[in-house]
């Protein structure tokens, strides 16, 4: 853990979901796999290392690429739903034991100090997970895939972040566990803190293992 005196300093704090606050990407994992074993081929841990961090629709075509398969825009539309449907089947099974360690507490940390918290996921289904989390009333604004256009690593997502949270972005940091989600705060000039591997995440202004680091 290193060069975090910067956080003592932020006025907004842009967290992505998965692999910060909770863990879904297992959840991704199983419905992309299953999705796959229909379609014929298999889809591996390593495979979905390359889904991280992006949107349905391009974690679909990288699928269909790993898969050697070509699909039409219709029958792409189709496949996505089915896959989405078993994700949200899964997800909605989760609840409170499923945070990852530190994270709520930080959260609530943040807010005793006055720091505005913005959720920056491109998951569409942010929204059943933060309820069945039941820490959806942690944050002050909540930027996911129903809201952007772009997806990281391009820096829409945080810069939409900051402006609901009136913020410029120089008065924020991002917490992200993703190489795209990095670039994508990078991007947008915003603090980044890495969470994981810091040589998977070699773009990031400072590493920690998981949020329960920043406790006190």
């Amino acid at each position: 853990m290193e060069n975090i005196s910067f956080l003592n300093d932020i006025k907004g704090a842009i967290f992505d979901l998965d692999g910060v606050i909770v863990d879904t990407a297992k959840y991704h994992y199983k419905a992309w796999k299953r999705l796959a074993n229909e379609l014929g081929f298999e889809f591996t841990e390593n495979d979905n290392e390359r889904l991280k961090g992006v949107s349905r629709f391009e974690s679909l075509e990288l699928l269909l690429e790993i898969g050697g398969l070509k699909f039409s825009q219709e029958l792409k539309q189709a496949v996505a739903k089915v896959k989405n449907d078993w994700y949200v089947e899964y997800i909605s099974k989760i609840d409170e034991s499923e945070l990852l360690k530190g994270a709520k507490e930080y959260m609530v940390s943040l807010r005793k100090k006055g720091i505005k918290i913005a959720l920056g996921s491109a998951s569409k289904n942010s929204k059943i997970i933060l309820d069945n989390l039941r820490i959806e009333n942690l944050f002050d604004a909540i930027i996911d895939g129903n809201k952007i256009t772009k997806s990281k690593p391009d820096p829409e997502i945080f810069l939409l972040g900051a402006k609901e949270l009136g913020l410029q972005p120089s008065e924020c940091v991002v917490f992200e566990d993703a190489y795209a989600g990095v670039e994508a705060a990078k991007g947008g000039g915003i603090f980044a803190v890495g969470i994981g591997n810091k040589k998977d995440l070699p773009n990031a202004d400072a590493h920690i293992k998981g949020l329960y680091e920043l406790l006190n």
